[in-house]
């Protein structure tokens, strides 16, 4: 694929930020959206001053009409969409299940997975009539082996794995492909947020075989590749990128 258009959702730090840079390296068309529009503003202007057509979007993933735009506008501006990339998520205060409530709930669900929902409804509309184009989301591994103190967290990725499955059997035979990449620890603010302390840190890292966290373009590499042509038969996966975390 020659210079494909690639949105990225949740495209302005970590993760979503070094797919964004990776998949500019590949020389492809790139649209980031997010709501910090300072921030989004300065990474669409990196891009195109590295030599790659790219835009920032302000947009609330959990919103339908904003959404919309953002789907409508890309192919406005570049005429197609080939790649999505639905990385926009939040983290969930953690703690014990006991002490989780409704706005916790709702909180993590609406950008978790409404905003995959959403994302998706958009992305396939615009790629179904073409018969082509892949969808990553991004998971976690907390979506498939748990973690403690963060059920509503690990409840909002099982959803988009699985909807990552769903939509997949639905357009197997049209030529658009849906996977997922769950992360391990990765070297992000999230991650700081969730081990909390020194001791905490090192802790999580020892009980990674590789012993080591994963960095946000290790994720990347991954997310271009299931992107790309050369994925062109994978469909309905998600592939851990852990360091071995969830072997064990």
């Amino acid at each position: 694929m020659t210079n494909p258009v690639v949105l990225i959702t949740g495209g302005l730090t970590g993760i979503g930020w070094a797919t964004a840079q990776a998949f500019a390296r590949q020389g492809a068309d790139v649209v980031v959206s997010g709501r910090h529009d300072e921030e989004g503003e300065a990474l669409a202007g990196e891009l195109r001053s590295a030599g790659v057509r790219a835009a920032y979007v302000h947009t609330d993933v959990r919103r339908d009409d904003e959404v919309r735009r953002l789907v409508d506008g890309t192919i406005e501006r570049f005429g197609h969409l080939d790649v999505a990339v639905n990385n926009a998520g939040t983290q969930t205060p953690t703690g014990p299940l006991q002490e989780q409530s409704p706005d916790t709930y709702a909180s993590t669900f609406d950008t978790n997975v409404l905003g995959v929902i959403l994302s998706m409804k958009h992305e396939l509309r615009a790629m179904l009539p073409q018969h082509r184009g892949s969808i990553v989301n991004v998971s976690s591994v907390a979506g498939h082996i748990g973690m403690p103190d963060a059920a509503v967290y690990v409840a909002s990725k099982h959803a988009v794995e699985g909807l990552t499955k769903s939509a997949a059997l639905e357009t197997a035979t049209e030529g658009v492909r849906v996977n997922a990449v769950a992360p391990g620890a990765t070297q992000t603010g999230m991650l700081d947020r969730y081990v909390g302390t020194p001791e905490g840190r090192h802790a999580f890292e020892d009980s990674v075989p590789a012993r080591r966290f994963g960095t946000p373009d290790e994720i990347a590499q991954a997310i271009v590749f299931l992107g790309s042509d050369q994925a062109s038969y994978i469909t309905g996966q998600v592939v851990s990128v852990d360091g071995g975390y969830s072997a064990r």
